[in-house]
Order: C-alpha cells, then sequence, then structure tokens
C-alpha cells in the first residue's frame, strides 16, 4: 500500500498542457484523463465490461451524497466498499457530496458544523459535516476521496465568496485531521484531495489556490467552476488556479465540460476532469463525434447507413449506424441509450488520450486550434 504517486512525463511547448502517470493501488491512470460519473456506483446505461473494453475507463466516480442514502454505507462495507459491491477493479473517486448541497439549494440549511438536507428520496434530514463525509467516503471505499466543500453559486457577490471560501478551508482543516486519524479501509490506500473555491475573483481564487497548495496533499482539485459563467471566465480562473497550485501533483477541473472545454483546460494545465455530459447528452440523442456534433434524432440521418464514428476506437461507434441508432432513440428502446452513452463516453476517453498522443509530440497547440472548430460544429 502507498499513497497515490504522479509523475510528470510531458510538457507541451506551445502551451502548459501536461501528460503524466497517476499511481494507485488499483491501477496507473494516464494523464490527461476524462472520468465517467457513476453517480450511483453505475455509470448510467453502461456495465463495467462496456467501461473496460469499448470505453476504456481508467478511473471512474461515485456520489457520496447519492451512495449514502442508497444503498448506504452499511450495504457497502459489507460488501468490502465499492469496487467489491459494483466489480470494477480499477480506481475510483468519490465527491464529496459538496456539489449537491450546492445543487439542493431548496433542501439544505447550511451551519458551521456542516449542511443539514432533505434526501430526495424520502424528505428525511440528514447531517454531513466534514468528519462524518471522511467516514462516509472511507466506507464507500474509493481511491480518491474529495474534501468537503462549499460550493458558492454564480454569480456569487464578494462577500458571500469569501465567506464561503474561508468555511472550505475550515471544513479542509477538519477534513484532513478526521482522514488522518482514521485507517484507510478495505486494505488498500486512500488519498484525499482538497478543493479550490473563491467564486470568480481573482484575490480569493489566488487566495484558496494557496491554502490549498499548503496543506501538501497528493493532488489537488478546482471546484465552483462550470457552474453558469461563461465560457472565458471559466478559462481565465482555470488558468489562474494552474498558475498557483504546485505543478508537482495532479490537478482536477471538476464538473467540465463538452470536448472544446476540456481541450482548453488541458491546455491551461489541467490533468483530470469529469462531468456528466457525455452520458446526459447521450441519453437526450446528442452525440459527440471526432467530426462534430449529432442530434441523432434528426430526420436527416434516417437512411445514412455510415457508422456512427469510425474516427474513434470503439467497437460500438464502429459497428452500429446512425440510421439504426436513430431508429432505436425513436423507438424509445434502451439500447439506444447505451449505444448513444458507450459512444459518447468512449468519445471522450479517445479525445484525452489524443490529446496525451500529441504533447508527448510535442504539437498539442497546433492540433487542438485545428480540433475545436472541427468538434463544435454541427452536423
Amino acid at each position: 500500500m502507498a499513497a497515490l504517486q504522479f509523475s510528470l512525463e510531458h510538457t507541451d511547448s506551445g502551451s502548459k498542457a501536461r501528460a503524466g502517470t497517476i499511481v494507485t493501488d488499483h491501477g496507473t491512470i494516464r494523464t490527461p484523463i476524462f472520468m465517467p460519473v457513476g453517480t450511483a456506483g453505475s455509470v448510467k446505461a453502461v456495465s463495467q465490461q462496456q467501461l473496460k473494453q469499448d470505453v476504456k475507463a481508467q478511473i471512474i466516480l461515485g456520489n457520496t451524497y447519492h451512495l449514502y442514502l442508497r444503498p448506504g454505507t452499511d450495504t457497502l462495507e459489507k460488501a468490502g466498499g465499492l469496487h467489491k459491491f459494483n466489480g470494477w477493479d480499477k480506481p475510483i473517486l468519490t465527491d464529496s457530496g459538496g456539489y449537491q448541497v450546492f445543487s439542493l439549494a431548496n433542501n439544505r440549511k447550511i451551519t458551521e458544523e456542516g449542511v443539514v438536507f432533505q434526501s430526495h428520496i424520502d424528505g428525511s434530514k440528514h447531517l454531513f459535516t466534514p468528519e462524518s463525509v471522511m467516514d462516509i467516503e472511507r466506507t464507500i471505499g474509493a481511491d480518491i476521496i474529495m474534501a468537503f466543500d462549499e460550493c458558492p453559486p454564480y454569480p456569487s457577490d464578494k462577500t458571500y465568496a469569501e465567506k464561503s471560501m474561508h468555511l472550505t478551508h475550515r471544513w479542509l482543516d477538519r477534513c484532513f485531521e478526521q482522514f488522518n486519524k482514521t485507517p484507510d479501509k478495505y486494505g488498500y490506500t486512500q488519498n484525499l484531495f482538497p478543493i479550490v473555491q473563491g467564486s470568480t475573483y481573482t484575490d480569493l481564487r489566488k487566495a484558496s489556490c494557496e491554502y490549498i497548495a499548503s496543506k501538501n496533499a497528493v493532488g489537488n482539485a478546482i471546484g465552483g467552476l462550470s457552474v453558469g459563467e461563461p465560457e472565458p471566465m471559466m478559462y481565465e480562473f482555470c488558468a489562474l488556479c494552474c498558475n498557483h497550485l504546485p505543478a508537482d501533483k495532479p490537478r482536477y477541473l471538476m464538473g467540465v465540460g463538452t470536448p472544446w472545454n476540456i481541450l482548453e483546460c488541458i491546455s491551461l494545465g489541467i490533468d483530470m476532469f469529469d462531468c456528466v455530459m457525455p452520458t446526459r447528452n447521450g441519453r437526450n440523442a446528442m452525440l459527440f463525434t471526432s467530426k462534430g456534433v449529432i442530434n441523432i434524432d434528426n430526420k436527416k440521418w434516417e437512411h445514412d447507413y455510415s457508422p456512427i464514428d469510425d474516427g474513434i476506437d470503439c467497437e460500438v461507434s464502429q459497428y452500429y449506424s446512425k440510421a439504426y441508432l436513430r431508429h432505436l432513440v425513436k423507438s424509445k428502446e434502451i439500447l439506444g441509450l447505451t449505444i448513444a452513452s458507450v459512444h459518447n463516453l468512449a468519445f471522450y476517453l479517445w479525445l484525452v488520450t489524443e490529446a496525451r498522443k500529441h504533447i508527448v509530440q510535442g504539437d498539442f497547440n497546433s492540433w487542438k486550434n485545428e480540433m475545436i472548430p472541427q468538434l463544435q460544429q454541427r452536423l
């Protein structure tokens, strides 16, 4: 059992894009990486076998809030943790429930102690504190566990943003204290990442980066972006955070984003991404492809018997035609949701793998500038 190791292997000459390797007890992750979101212990409509074989996922996410409510920590502990419960033997990252606190604005109350919230399942009341969240995440059994934070909405006035940031920092101290006095579970190392906050205020973001860096954690995350702010602002604050977070630790930008967001943020120095977009959009007939964006619902695909995307390394994308996928979606066949989700995830993993290849070759920036207009096209 060893703490997470990160080695930086290449930096692009024309940008701050990095290629590296993260080693955990459940395996190696090559960065930059995209992590499929498995909210309730499952990536929606996609099996673990498909995640490995078709998507080529190296790490997936679990959601602390959802897993705590159902199936509950008792079930997960008896199973031997989420890896054993869902049969995924590669790395897992759990968020801390901080984002759910943000999105459940009408059903929660934030205090110094923590957050009281109402379950979306049965309306029952629960308290999340930094200490209880560390214990819950330990029990879920992720390789990378996130600190409990408050994610302020956009826009936030500066007084609120500053107060929220300091609360996140105080909670972080408590997270580390609890994390350091509790043992790893299930016989492998668990690693705690702190989260930068500070809304869209330069001085707050800088202060938060410095506070987070002072913890000397094995990796660091940037939260509170992609919550409604304009894209240029997201890039501005992403760049600022990358400039102030340690270069020898992986940087994880939470909840981002579109394929072009990911390429731009890789160029700023981000190593890890997650987003529900590939699966959610896939279930709603939107496909991301190497040639551009497709709404498979449109009549224009009715007689298009070409593969969904023969430009990416995925059997599902190359095997099924656009016409057939459209027919499944129109017929509300469950297989349509699976094919669309597998394809979109495989495309995202293909994209970050290609990005890594071009970083290593040293021509990432020029490749990115060619790719982005192509990926944004509506086909």
